[in-house]
């Protein structure tokens, strides 16, 4: 495998195939979040491979992030969120006057910034490619013409998660008539086909880096990366950590991210009276290096999908102890080799994989190395050969 200047996993530059036209869709070109970071490393791949990648985001997100200078355009077709309205079938989008205005004003705006859509997709060469990130991107890629194009719609969750919810829905309903809808893993494709999805494959995500340098493992650091919201479910880290920190006092937790619930976690923190063993480190745009600091990396989510975070961590040599909340979590993670898996929710359960990992370094250091060895199988030029092949397959 070929590392960039910085160690991240590269293509090959442009092999003899062709490049295509490439669009990729999402609900916004620069929020928070793993979409948008798979977007770019994908887009910078795809353009490495000698395609032509136009990233497009339908609205600006309430908390951008800095991308830097990209080598291909992006577009964002509202200045600002478009009117939100009520479920169609409720009673308010019925009766309310003032919600019937807001809803045709919203389907207005809406044709409006499709046909801003259409003159892209207009402009691009034969054997172009679409890609919906999230559905409900797709919502405005459906009002577009998309003629003579291939369009593939993407959820980046699993299914068990998107389930709990309005996604759900709006997957089966938006995603039913795509040339193809992936999901993250077979397993999680199978149960989308179930719902009557025959389109429905998978795809898993690509490698985001593979570091010169693992981990040395020598610091008494356990690495926690996400955001402070809900889904990542640091409150559950934080009630799992009360039980994991009276057996390690040389140990720190190390918490890595923003988000809404900050200041609530943090008053967690402090009513659990860990705040001498917890590090609230904030957003940090070195992840490599915020992971080399740890011995240990620690994934509490209630949902994810194919959780880059985690692939991080084991191209950085650490081995994890993880919720296994999702198809993409177990497949990434082999149990008993490359990390521990407690099951969903079960902090008492999660804190003995912790306790087992902090007492054992010969343990550590055998899991470690086979977690940067193992993770290895989704290198970035393994994963752009797969969607190169999947675009001429469904070119036929």
């Amino acid at each position: 495998m070929r590392l960039g200047p910085e160690g991240h996993a590269g293509c090959h530059a442009a092999d003899e195939r062709p490049g295509r036209d490439i669009f990729l869709v999402s609900n916004s070109v620069d929020e928070l979040g793993g979409v948008t970071s798979w977007s770019h490393q994908m887009a910078r791949l795809f353009t490495s491979r000698g395609h032509r990648v136009h990233v497009v985001g339908i609205t600006v997100p309430a908390v951008p992030q800095e991308l830097g200078e990209l080598p291909y355009p992006t577009t964002t077709l509202y200045d600002v969120h478009p009117p939100r309205v009520a479920p169609m079938g409720s009673l308010v989008a019925r009766l309310n006057p003032a919600e019937r205005r807001l809803r045709a004003a919203r389907a207005d705006g809406a044709r409006r910034q499709a046909a801003r859509l259409t003159a892209l997709f207009r402009s691009a060469r034969p054997g172009a490619v679409v890609i919906v990130t999230q559905v409900w991107a797709m919502e405005w890629v459906e009002l577009a013409d998309t003629s003579g194009l291939t369009v593939i719609g993407m959820s980046h969750e699993s299914y068990a998660y998107s389930r709990t919810t309005s996604r759900f829905r709006r997957v089966r309903t938006h995603y039913r008539d795509v040339d193809r809808m992936l999901a993250l893993t077979r397993e999680d494709a199978d149960l989308w086909i179930g719902q009557g999805l025959n389109n429905a494959s998978f795809m898993p995500n690509p490698l985001p880096f593979m570091p010169r340098e693992p981990s040395p493992r020598t610091g008494n650091v356990v690495v926690s990366v996400g955001r402070l919201t809900d889904q990542k479910g640091i409150d559950l880290l934080l009630d799992t950590w009360a039980e994991v920190a009276p057996r390690h006092p040389g140990w720190t937790l190390r918490i890595y991210g923003s988000g809404e619930d900050e200041e609530v976690l943090r008053g967690q923190c402090t009513a659990l009276g860990l705040d001498d063993s917890v590090m609230w480190m904030g957003r940090t745009g070195d992840v490599p290096g915020a992971l080399r600091t740890g011995s240990v990396f620690v994934l509490a989510s209630r949902g994810e999908g194919f959780p880059l975070a985690l692939m991080e961590a084991m191209a950085t040599g650490l081995p994890c102890a993880a919720f296994d909340c999702a198809p993409g979590v177990r497949e990434i993670v082999r149990d008993g080799e490359d990390g521990l898996l407690a099951r969903p929710g079960n902090t008492g359960e999660l804190a003995r994989r912790l306790d087992t990992l902090m007492s054992d370094r010969e343990l550590r250091d055998r899991m470690g190395d086979a977690a940067r060895v193992n993770v290895q199988r989704y290198t970035a030029e393994e994963i752009v050969r797969r969607w190169e092949d999947l675009f001429t397959f469904l070119e036929r």
